[in-house]
């Protein structure tokens, strides 16, 4: 039936009681007879509405604390019916089962009790099982009945039952059905996620339950011809998706993309000293932890101060008005950080396009998985949440206390950089990032190149490599990506090592005077 129908009778049944009010006045004002339960009743007859309760509406009384009261004959048969069968109509004449024209559902709230670690049995109670029945029956018949599951959509049915003498035509009662379906599907997919991570700890369900939620739609994708959207993973956004935007123009999928590697390395650092990290095109082109936020940033910078350009800043503290100067002399496209006081905020507004992203910083060891889309399916792997257990020294040289600092912090970068990766590292702060390449040797020379480059630009004698820890994301298969490390003045190195010429690196590292560490620990960032 395409034809617009007029509402006569509806279902109204819900958690979230916002706008519920107006929408049964609309409705009452249009003659609809109104049916309800439990506490959605009372508020209605609160507002000086006549409902009639279902349970008088069925002849069936509620009972076993509310798990039973619309599954039933007279609530699914008036819904499911085909005005248009003369079968279907006979039955329910003979039964007498009235029509029930447009149900208006919101659920159990079942993410909101597990998120506010409630007890089990609180949360096995707010599994819903009538409103789910309800909203499937009502959305397979939408020819006939309107399936209304998202209050947002109130003013407009209001506008529409107005302008219609209480009619709603076709169209909007398929996009409510195709609502109507998405909302049980993530219903169903966020019970069968807490049942499988957290109530029975499974890490790979023979079916991988995923809800997620369009927060927006991105101006394009990775390049202008391709769409984009962002969704979150639950209905009470949280981490990027949740981030407080406090201004600047809308984000671009690459934005988003940047940002999220960039709140990801910071938060390693969440419990350091303060620290900036700033993220070009995935990668981390400078990091560095100092005494303040704008030290921090200044030695971030100096790192590659070419990348930097147009980067994405991440702080792992609030920032201050010093910090907000020193970010805004050059161009930047988001910030992302804890929080901004007032003098920063008015500091970063002179900048109406910069974009600054305020997000608590999430604990780096949290579990959780990853997923990436392959050609008809997904692969799907833990979180990279470790960084070392021990590392064992495997030169005839002990590092120095300084050395060891800076392995650490090589070490932690390393972790957030496209592999192959290379990080070079001096007193707390990046010396040199060489990313993405095919040959660790490759990584190696880009990021002693990059670091002459910074050096020429400071005015500085030497490029800080020159005395510098490095680190290698994986194991050297070869001592040549230990000897350019060597080349460009690294002291000490620290890797997985596992290599089956590991005997040969180590030869060279000793012959070198170079102290080295393994972690037995491998961070691949593909």
């Amino acid at each position: 039936m395409t034809a617009p129908i007029t509402i006569r009778r509806a279902l109204l049944s819900v958690s979230d009681k916002t706008g519920l009010v107006d929408l049964a006045a609309a409705l009452a004002r249009h003659g609809v007879e109104l049916l309800s339960t439990g506490g959605t009743a009372a508020t209605l007859r609160a507002a000086g509405l006549a409902v009639t309760d279902v349970s008088e509406h069925t002849g069936f009384p509620e009972m076993m604390d509310g798990r039973l009261k619309t599954l039933h004959p007279k609530v699914h048969g008036g819904l499911l019916a085909l005005r248009d069968d003369a079968d279907h109509q006979a039955a329910a004449t003979a039964h007498g089962i009235a029509p029930i024209d447009m149900v208006v559902i919101n659920l159990y709230p079942f993410e909101a009790t597990v998120a506010a670690a409630k007890p089990r049995p609180d949360i096995i109670e707010n599994i819903d099982i009538g409103g789910p029945a309800m909203v499937r029956s009502a959305a397979k018949n939408h020819a006939f009945v309107a399936c209304v599951t998202d209050a947002a959509d109130y003013p407009a049915l209001i506008a529409e039952l107005d302008a219609n003498s209480g009619a709603l035509a076709m169209e909007t009662r398929a996009r409510l059905a195709a609502k109507a379906f998405q909302a049980t599907a993530a219903y169903d997919s966020a019970i069968a996620s807490w049942f499988a991570f957290a109530d029975r700890q499974e890490m790979f369900p023979d079916t991988l339950p995923l809800v997620m939620r369009r927060v927006n739609e991105l101006r394009y994708g990775e390049n202008p011809h391709q769409r984009a959207a962002l969704y979150a993973a639950s209905a009470v956004a949280a981490g990027l998706a949740g981030a407080e935007p406090v201004q600047g123009k809308a984000l671009s999928y690459n934005n988003l993309g940047d940002a999220d590697g960039a709140l990801a390395l910071i938060a390693e650092f969440r419990d350091a000293d303060p620290t900036v990290a700033i993220i070009k095109h995935a990668n981390p082109c400078g990091v560095a932890s100092a005494a303040t936020l704008a030290e921090a940033y200044r030695a971030a910078k100096a790192c590659d101060p070419v990348s930097a350009f147009g980067g994405i800043i991440a702080l792992n503290r609030t920032i201050d008005a010093e910090t907000a100067r020193a970010i805004t002399e050059m161009f930047t496209e988001v910030i992302i950080a804890p929080d901004a006081d007032a003098e920063a905020r008015a500091v970063i507004a002179g900048k109406p396009n910069l974009r600054l992203l305020l997000c608590p910083l999430p604990d780096p060891a949290r579990p959780g998985l990853t997923v990436r889309t392959i050609a008809g399916g997904m692969l799907v792997q833990s979180r990279d949440n470790r960084l070392m257990d021990d590392l064992t020294i495997v030169t005839k040289r002990q590092p120095t206390a300084a050395e060891l600092a800076d392995m650490r912090f090589a070490w932690t970068v390393a972790k957030h950089v496209k592999s192959n990766a290379i990080v070079y590292a001096k007193g707390g702060a990046t010396a040199g990032i060489g990313a993405g390449q095919m040959s660790r040797l490759d990584s190696a020379r880009i990021a002693a190149w990059k670091a002459k480059d910074a050096a020429a630009a400071a005015g500085w004698d030497a490029p800080a490599t020159v005395g510098s820890a490095v680190a290698s994301d994986a194991f050297f298969p070869f001592a040549d990506g230990l000897v350019a490390a060597a080349e460009a003045g690294a002291t000490a190195v620290i890797q997985p090592g596992g290599s089956v010429r590991d005997a040969e690196v180590i030869a060279e590292a000793d012959a070198r005077g170079l102290a080295m560490a393994f972690t037995g620990l491998r961070h691949f960032n593909h």
